[in-house]
């Protein structure tokens, strides 16, 4: 990430918005957006491969039958959304998988989330990048990711429904044909 050009640039908007970007509260601005960019924008740097190698560990699921269902719920996150760069919040994601023969550490599910989150984003995205990353993990082609979230593109600027919330759903293998499998996802 070229924190420089950011700086450049953050300096270059609070001109175009008409303000000094020397005066006391703005002097140090360019250099904070660059610094919180690195800390929001961290997953940027790596694809859902590396992702799956940085937080690939698992355990040996003894029996691992297809008859267990892992699930982690109300997984808080955030993101940002690529077309307004505009922040994705009180965004919750509930994951689901059948292990097979290896189980993930819960730990690592939240992290996924976390990291997925952090680039500039789309809610379907996030879904489908979490599910594959968890199916290449644990080698399960049954995988399920529900995000809930806000989003402030809708709910503070254009149609400003404050509110508003935004329910997405992956579901692959059983979750897609075993009915009893959708208790999990509520």
């Amino acid at each position: 990430m070229d924190t420089k050009a950011i700086e450049e640039h953050i300096r270059g908007i609070l001109v175009a918005l008409g303000e000094d970007p020397d005066r006391e509260g703005l002097a140090d601005t360019p250099k904070r957006v660059a610094k919180m960019y690195q800390e929001i924008f961290a997953g940027m740097a790596y694809s859902n491969h590396d992702l799956a190698q940085m937080y690939g560990k698992t355990f040996e699921e003894v029996g691992g039958d297809g008859r267990r269902v892992v699930v982690m719920k109300d997984i808080d996150f955030f993101s940002y959304c690529e077309h307004h760069m505009a922040l994705m919040y009180d965004m919750k994601a509930t994951v689901a998988y059948i292990p097979r023969d290896r189980v993930i550490g819960l730990s690592k599910i939240a992290r996924i989330c976390d990291m997925v989150g952090r680039r500039l984003q789309l809610q379907e995205r996030i879904g489908r990048d979490i599910a594959d990353i968890l199916s290449e993990i644990t080698g399960s082609p049954d995988v399920a990711v529900v995000i809930e979230g806000c989003h402030s593109c809708v709910t503070a600027r254009g149609i400003q429904k404050p509110g508003t919330k935004t329910l997405t759903v992956e579901q692959r293998g059983q979750f897609l044909t075993d009915p009893s499998l959708q208790s999990y996802l509520r």
